[in-house]
């Protein structure tokens, strides 16, 4: 079947889209209408529609692409409040969908739309997923990155495919298209956390499907960005470190774990130095040490917990200290085992007064994850 082919009908004659092309949005304000102007040239002649998931931007993107959606029929917006996460914008965007096949592009211009019909193709003869490479082919990312993150993209790339045993180029690529089936199969072994959907999409089905998955690529060159600010940070890529250890666990460890871990390492270090502040300075006994260090630590670990590890349930306002009063109670009991652990070892003097605080502290450490996220962080 073509990607021309005439549309299904409705029961109330409206047009069934034939694809859906999700646009996952966070102060794009200055890319939407034209990404849409250009997607409507690219896609003439199919019958398709653009599905706008914007996480709130404080920019006017969701109600700038509301005024487009108002104008013109084959484009919508789902305005998120209280999400935040490029693959969770694109799962709930691809999950609203009707159509046989969805595809994500960023809105950032980056990507080239021209090649949608070709993916389209692709996908309609029989490809399970088709992914807009920069690696393959003609295909080039020079334009569109700099030295460093070329080299980051590498590297990732080369991870990627040690974790998914693919001859897949760009397994980084944010730019795909897939049968709605597959990802309606696919879509509760997905994670919700982080940027890189593709390479959690491809593993997801890979296994579903017995190693037996069908990806095809097309080339395309990696553009400037149109406007506005790049998304990349150090939040990202430790975001897709956690993926990957999630993938390779099957999903025991959650991709937040690894950030959720990060964080507790930097407490040890704020805890140490409280520590040594509360004995040597404010010459507090041991016990009394070790709890009020533990206390300064378990504020620390809620405010970067509540910046990095759960940006996408990010508490503020009211919440923000009901949210940090339920941090300090559902770790109370994890804090209970770390003082008394390390003041048994410490007056046992098996141990110096360093070495006895770090124990106390890695005791609580599982037990604070798998707690906060049920009630701090609860979805």
């Amino acid at each position: 079947m073509s990607s021309t082919s005439a549309p299904a009908p409705s029961v109330r004659g409206a047009v069934r889209p034939r694809l859906s092309v999700i646009v996952p949005t966070f102060n794009e304000h200055d890319n939407i209408e034209p990404l849409v102007e250009k997607l409507q040239r690219a896609l003439e002649g199919i019958t398709f529609e653009i599905i706008v998931v914007d996480d709130n931007s404080p920019d006017g993107t969701a109600e700038l692409a509301k005024s487009l959606a108002a104008e013109r029929p084959n484009v919508r917006c789902i305005h998120r409040f209280g999400r935040r996460g490029l693959s969770s914008a694109c799962i709930e965007g691809m999950a609203s969908s009707a159509a046989d096949f969805v595809a994500v592009i960023d809105a950032d211009h980056q990507h080239d739309e021209t090649i949608l019909p070709l993916m389209l193709a692709e996908a309609e003869a029989g490809a399970d997923i088709v992914v807009g490479s920069r690696y393959t082919g003609e295909g080039n990312s020079s334009a569109g990155f700099t030295k460093s993150r070329q080299a980051g993209s590498t590297l990732a790339t080369r991870l990627s495919g040690i974790l998914t045993g693919k001859t897949l180029s760009d397994p980084m690529s944010g730019f795909f298209l897939m049968p709605r089936s597959l990802f309606n199969t696919v879509v509760p072994s997905l994670s919700r956390e982080g940027f890189k959907i593709l390479l959690d999409i491809v593993v997801s089905a890979d296994r579903l499907k017995d190693g037996e998955l069908a990806i095809a690529e097309v080339p395309y060159s990696f553009r400037p960005r149109h406007a506005g600010e790049s998304k990349m940070s150090p939040l990202i890529v430790a975001q897709f470190l956690g993926l990957i250890v999630s993938k390779i666990s099957r999903g025991v460890l959650p991709t937040s774990f690894l950030l959720f871990s990060l964080v507790g390492a930097t407490g040890v270090v704020v805890h140490m130095a409280a520590l040594a502040f509360f004995l040597f300075v404010a010459e507090f006994n041991f016990a009394n040490g070790q709890l009020a260090a533990t206390v300064v630590a378990m504020t620390s670990n809620y405010i970067l917990n509540n910046e990095l590890t759960y940006a996408d349930k990010r508490l503020t306002g009211r919440r923000f200290w009901t949210g940090l009063l339920s941090f300090y109670l559902v770790c109370s009991f994890g804090t209970v085992a770390n003082v008394s652990v390390a003041s048994v070892i410490y007056e046992a003097q098996l141990t110096n007064v360093f070495v006895a605080g770090i124990a106390g502290v890695v005791m609580s450490v599982v037990f604070n994850y798998a707690v906060t996220r049920m009630f701090t962080w609860r979805d």
